[in-house]
């Protein structure tokens, strides 16, 4: 009987505290409750509304640009009272993303809103006042990746310097750095590399959002814009993209998704060379390979280096367009198998010392330009690294080289960090 009235106490106990607790809930006072996740555009709409309001209002954005529940800001802006949205403009792949790398997408009416599509990739990169008549304000919202020579941020540097330059307002509607907020790697970009695939004076891996690198950009380089971030709610810096909830969206047709973005940094130093960085494949970047590697050796030998966090994985494919295209090509899939540990800027220069060295016959830099510039030259940041690889030095020599400018960049960083 004793156990009896013990157990029955303890049950109502146990109803009491799951009444509390629910109670609390329904308060919105339960201990640990998370904010509720908004990217910039939302809070832009939600509770910044004013800064947009009686003002005509360009649009910097591609398929990208979408709330929590995919709709379009192309869309969402068109159709609200309070806002006059008057153009578009489009990066590189275009604003409705239908374009190829590289693809120059000409001027055209939207067809869904009527507005006007102005390209800035190609002929165009920085808009002109002629493309800015009649804007009082730019909006830039595009999902960045979280990489140096991904070209969506140069899109961003060139929109403010013309904002600048045509006394126009600037606001980034803040995104999420896909591969957290926490990794600073690779060597420094040198100013005579400079080019469209990194512009400005960063490493490989900058741990930043496309708002923070407006601020730094903005300040370091003197764009000198009159410029306005709109930061998310509930992002922190040790997020990756799959822990803020939101639906990956192709920021670009070789981006498919975020195991591609997270490899990016150092595998897509591959495009720098005569291999197979895995375009043309469901797989773009995670597969490597030529017609000339034996899969096995590669992947043994890369293997065999135990380097943090991958592993690799003896491939063939066969690429539908790109390097290679219809050839059998063989080479490794990259696994990554634990993100803390894992570096792609490292794991990206060990493979293509291993394809140098294994394929010594074979393997090649992309030409030289004029000014002996590779465009492994342009990607890396710098002419020094490709000299060491082909004079057999270590990745760590070559990652000790790079390091006292990425701690100055560190430093620098921290006096742009929103969150």
């Amino acid at each position: 009987m004793k156990k009896w009235v013990i157990s029955l106490i303890s049950l109502m106990l146990v109803l009491t505290s799951l009444s509390v607790v629910m109670a609390d809930n329904g308060n919105g006072k339960a201990k640990g409750k998370q904010k509720k996740f908004e990217l910039g555009v939302e809070v832009l709409l939600n509770d910044q509304k004013d800064l947009i309001e009686g003002k005509n209002v360009g649009l910097i954005t591609n398929p990208t640009g979408v709330d929590n529940e995919l709709n379009s800001v192309v869309d969402t802006l068109h159709n609200d009272p309070d806002v006059n949205l008057t153009a578009l403009y489009g990066p590189e792949h275009g604003v409705r993303g239908s374009a190829q790398a590289g693809e120059y997408v000409e001027f055209y009416i939207d067809e869904k809103t009527g507005l006007p599509v102005y390209s800035l990739y190609g002929e165009t990169r920085k808009p002109t006042p002629d493309m800015l008549e009649g804007v009082d304000i730019l909006l830039f919202d595009i999902q960045d990746v979280g990489t140096r020579f991904y070209t969506y941020i140069y899109t961003m540097a060139y929109a403010m310097e013309a904002a600048a330059e045509n006394d126009i307002e600037f606001v980034v509607l803040d995104r999420p750095n896909p591969q957290s907020g926490t990794k600073v790697q690779g060597p420094v970009l040198e100013e005579e590399y400079k080019s469209f695939v990194g512009n400005y004076e960063i490493p490989l891996r900058h741990g930043m959002t496309v708002g923070e690198l407006a601020k730094l950009f903005n300040e370091e380089f003197e764009i000198g814009a009159d410029l306005t971030v709109v930061e998310m709610n509930g992002w922190k810096r040790n997020m990756y993209y799959d822990d803020t909830g939101l639906e990956f969206v192709l920021p670009s047709p070789n981006m498919p998704t975020l195991d591609t973005a997270i490899v990016y940094p150092g595998a897509a130093l591959i495009e720098g060379t005569n291999v197979s960085e895995g375009r043309g494949t469901t797989k773009p970047f995670e597969l490597i390979g030529a017609p000339f590697i034996n899969a096995d050796e590669l992947a043994t030998h890369l293997n065999d280096q135990n380097i943090p966090g991958v592993n690799f994985r003896a491939a063939s494919f066969t690429p539908t367009f790109s390097k290679h295209a219809g050839d059998l090509s063989h080479g490794i899939q990259i696994h990554v198998e634990h993100r803390q540990s894992f570096n792609p800027v490292k794991t990206g220069l060990h493979i293509v010392k291993a394809i140098h060295d294994l394929y010594p016959e074979d393997f090649q830099f992309r030409a030289e330009n004029s000014a002996g510039i590779s465009f492994f030259d342009n990607l890396i940041g710098n002419g020094w690294v490709r000299e060491a690889i082909e004079n057999g030095e270590s990745v760590g020599d070559i990652q000790d080289a790079w390091q006292d400018e990425l701690d100055e960049f560190r430093q620098v960083r921290e006096d742009y960090l929103l969150y």
